[in-house]
Order: C-alpha cells, then sequence, then structure tokens
C-alpha cells in the first residue's frame, strides 16, 4: 500500500520558494526597493547617442544616481531640439569637516550646488560601444542655462561636450581659405626647394665643412705652444698677486702702527704735548721780555744809554790824544774855544 503523501511538508517547500524568489528579486535591484531616491532633470543640446536608460551618474568620480528617462524636447525660444533626461540620484550622504550631513537628494542641496559651479556633462564611457554616462564637475567658469519653465522642478544646468565646443569653435572655420592658404604655401616651397641656390647648398655647405676641419687641425698643432703660453702668463699674474697682496699686507700694518702712534694716549703722543706746552711757555716767555713795560727791556735801554755815554766819553778821549799826545804826562790843556764849548 502506497504511503499519502504530506500536503503540509509540500505547502511548506512551496512558500519556501516563493520567499526565497522574492528575496532574490530585492537582492538583484541593488536594493532599489529600500533606498529613497529623488529625481532631477537635465536638458542637453544636440546629440545624445551613446547615452541609454540606466547609464550611471557620476559625481566627482563617484556613481550617485542612474538615468530614468530619455525624451526629445522642443526650445521654442530659440527653436531648437534639446534631450531632457531625468535621473535619479541615491541617498548618498556627504559629510563635512564639521560633522554637518549633506542630502544629495535634497533640491535645495543641488540648487546650493548649482550656484558654486555645479554642471552635467555627457562623457564617453566606453570608446569600443560609445556608451555615455553623465558627468557631475563643479564648472564655476561656465555659466548656469535652466531650460525648465516649472520652478518646482529640480534642474541641473549642462554643458556642451569637448567635441560639440569643437565642432562650435569650427562652424566659422573657413574651409575654402585654409585649403587656398595651404596650396599658396605648398608651392612657395616648391619654388624655394628647386632654386638654384638651394641646389648649390649641398656643395657650399661641404665646402664649408672642410674649411672647419682645416681650421680645427690648426687650431689642435697650435694649441699646446698657446696653453703653455697662457699657464706661463697665469705663474705671472699669480706671483704679481702674491707680492701686491703682500704690499698691501705691510701697507696696513704700517698705517696700523701710524695710528697707534697718532693716537693721543701713545707716548709718542704725549711727548709731542709736553713739547709743545714747553714751546708755548717759551713764547709766552719771550713775549713777556720783549714787552715795552718789561723790566728787561727799561734795564736794557738803560745799558744801552750807559754804553753811548761810554762811548762818546772814549771818542773825546781818542781825540784829545790824537790832538795833545803829551796829555798822557802833562794832562789836557784847555784852550779858550773849550771854554766856548
Amino acid at each position: 500500500m502506497s504511503k499519502q503523501v504530506n500536503r503540509t511538508l509540500i505547502g511548506a517547500f512551496v512558500l519556501g520558494a516563493i520567499i526565497l524568489g522574492v528575496t532574490t528579486v530585492f537582492l538583484l535591484a541593488s536594493g532599489s526597493f529600500f533606498t529613497e531616491q529623488s529625481q532631477h532633470v537635465m536638458y542637453f543640446h544636440g546629440d545624445a547617442q551613446g547615452l541609454q536608460v540606466g547609464a550611471p551618474v557620476v559625481f566627482l568620480g563617484v556613481n550617485v544616481g542612474t538615468v530614468k528617462r530619455i525624451q526629445l524636447g522642443l526650445d521654442e525660444k530659440n527653436d531648437d531640439f534639446l534631450v531632457p533626461v531625468t535621473v535619479e540620484v541615491d541617498s548618498q550622504t556627504v559629510l563635512t569637516h564639521s560633522g554637518t550631513q549633506i542630502d544629495l537628494q535634497a533640491p535645495a542641496t543641488i540648487r546650493q550646488l548649482v550656484e558654486r559651479g555645479l554642471r552635467a556633462q555627457l562623457k564617453t564611457q566606453s570608446i569600443l560601444t560609445g556608451q555615455l554616462y553623465i558627468d557631475l564637475d563643479f564648472y564655476a567658469d561656465k555659466p548656469a542655462q535652466f531650460m525648465a519653465l516649472d520652478p518646482g522642478i529640480s534642474e541641473i544646468p549642462t554643458i556642451p561636450t569637448r567635441v560639440a565646443e569643437l565642432t562650435s569653435m569650427l562652424e566659422d572655420f573657413s574651409m575654402e581659405e585654409f585649403l587656398a592658404n595651404l596650396t599658396a604655401i605648398s608651392q612657395s616651397i616648391n619654388r624655394i626647394t628647386s632654386a638654384e641656390e638651394l641646389t648649390d647648398l649641398p656643395v657650399r655647405l661641404g665646402q664649408i665643412l672642410a674649411n672647419l676641419e682645416s681650421l680645427t687641425f690648426k687650431l689642435d698643432s697650435s694649441a699646446n705652444p698657446i696653453l703653455t703660453g697662457i699657464q706661463t702668463d697665469l705663474a705671472e699674474l699669480h706671483h704679481s698677486l702674491v707680492v701686491v697682496r703682500t704690499a698691501v699686507n705691510q701697507a696696513g700694518n704700517t698705517m696700523g702702527q701710524i695710528g697707534e702712534l697718532a693716537r693721543g694716549d701713545s707716548a709718542l703722543g704725549q711727548t709731542i704735548t709736553q713739547a709743545g706746552q714747553q714751546v708755548d711757555a717759551a713764547a709766552r716767555g719771550v713775549a713777556d721780555l720783549t714787552h715795552e713795560d718789561s723790566q728787561t727791556i727799561q734795564h736794557l735801554n738803560t745799558a744801552l744809554l750807559e754804553i753811548a755815554r761810554s762811548a762818546r766819553a772814549m771818542r773825546l778821549l781818542a781825540e784829545t790824544l790824537e790832538q795833545q799826545p803829551e796829555a798822557i804826562i802833562k794832562g789836557k790843556v784847555i784852550k779858550e774855544h773849550d771854554y766856548a764849548d
């Protein structure tokens, strides 16, 4: 007799499989059911080929969200087509140095970052596949251009790609003029290269090289005598410098000795000072002696008078003896005219 199947066990097995499947779905969804997300809109100008739904949104090299919707829009003001892209940003919190938390999902936070220069730009994710991703970075020199008409929409301004910027620069480039200038340059180069002077240039260069080789040989042959003479001159110059240095040192020592002797507190200085004082005293003594009121001058005048009187008496005696030699024995004879005197 066959054993009856346990329906309870089968039901439990089926229920467990269902729970396991639901759990797997949640895990494969990368936690999107548990993660709070916020949407922002970006308006790209030009071709957005290569950008797909699910493409990453990178902020300063960190994946912060994904592309959820890509549409085609029309700018009625400029009559130009746009590519509105809706992205979802994960609930990532940025910590500042002070510990303050900054939520990238908050529209107010996005507006503050936009004021600081936050811009969105399409960049190549893979060169082989041509897939693009959205890069968020700060470009303070790029003005913010808002396209959303609804102020309640959280919009992140965009900037052109590098290719679009290069294309914009080349739009005003005149290819015909460039080719014409290139053709003119090519013709000028052909005329220069075909000129006779340029054809003779290798021959002239060969002659110049030969002359240089000859000159080099001559310089090598005469280099040793020149170097010997230079060495001799340098040796003599060194000797002269030594002699001059010795003389300068001796002159310096002599000047130092003269300076020592010339100082007021040196022995020579004191001797010179004393001699000057003595000469000054002698000069004052001579001045005192030669003064009209000095006793020496008065005595000298008196002596001179006495000498003058004695000289007169001697003169008279000599005259008397000359006239009357016998006056030495008999005495002077007084004559009448003597009385008259």
